[in-house]
């Protein structure tokens, strides 16, 4: 069983092993990590700065007790350690070597699938995915990157693209939208356990009377959006340009 060992910090402590094993194994194909409340993750301090808000302690503990029923938590070798064990401590291994995170949350979509989706590369172009569906549940798994980047290019609005007209009125297609999507990507430094934010850059993507717009903050003036050309042969392409 694998497992990963946090101090009070909140830093985990990997066996050295470990990663390399898992890459191979996800080289071969995805990796489910299992389905997650918030305050579980909360709880093992696995991609908390991403989240919408911090759950009460009271859920915390809660969480606490679920997972150490479960053998996923258990007491570490030292003292105020645990360990996080089996898929759970894979995902929390995996999240804290991360330093750069795809964050895209969609309107439209239907209640079977997910609204929100993040993606944390890694250097071995494998990408732990996770997918937010409205009840909070958050499903990890890890997958080739170009097999994740695909899975969000489906997920994401679609169509044939609009013609880019600098005059477009943004907030008139989001209002009237099919469906819409912003994409943030965020690359970020860490401290401790905590995520300290640095460069980012958006993409809005806007389904309307079937056709795909896509904008970008004005730079200099991010509360307005300009057209956005996609790059090279759609948005898989602008996806993985912004993840370079």
């Amino acid at each position: 069983m694998s497992e990963s060992q946090a101090s009070s910090e909140g830093q985990a402590s990997v066996p050295e092993t470990l990663i390399p094993a898992v890459v191979n194994l996800v080289n071969t194909g995805p990796v489910l990590l299992g389905a997650y409340t918030i305050a579980e993750l909360t709880a093992v301090d696995a991609i908390v700065d991403f989240l919408e808000a911090r759950p009460s302690d009271e859920a915390i503990a809660e969480a606490v007790r679920s997972l150490a029923a479960r053998q996923l938590l258990v007491a570490g070798s030292g003292q105020d350690q645990v360990q996080v064990r089996g898929d759970l401590g894979i995902a929390v291994a995996f999240e804290q070597r991360s330093r750069m995170v795809l964050d895209a949350r969609a309107t439209g979509t239907e209640p079977a699938e997910p609204w929100r989706v993040l993606l944390l590369p890694q250097p071995e172009k494998i990408c732990l995915l996770v997918k937010i569906d409205a009840l909070g549940v958050h499903e990890l798994g890890l997958y080739q990157l170009d097999d994740a980047v695909r899975f969000l290019t489906d997920w994401l609005p679609r169509g044939p693209v609009a013609d880019h007209d600098a005059s477009a009125e943004a907030d008139r297609l989001l209002a009237g939208s099919e469906r819409s999507a912003l994409v943030t990507v965020i690359r970020y430094t860490t401290q401790g356990s905590a995520e300290i934010a640095g460069d980012s850059a958006d993409l809005i993507l806007v389904r309307h009377d079937g056709r795909l717009h896509t904008f970008a903050p004005i730079p200099g003036d991010r509360a307005k959006l300009g057209p956005r050309p996609l790059d090279g042969e759609g948005v898989k392409d602008t996806l993985l340009a912004m993840l370079n």
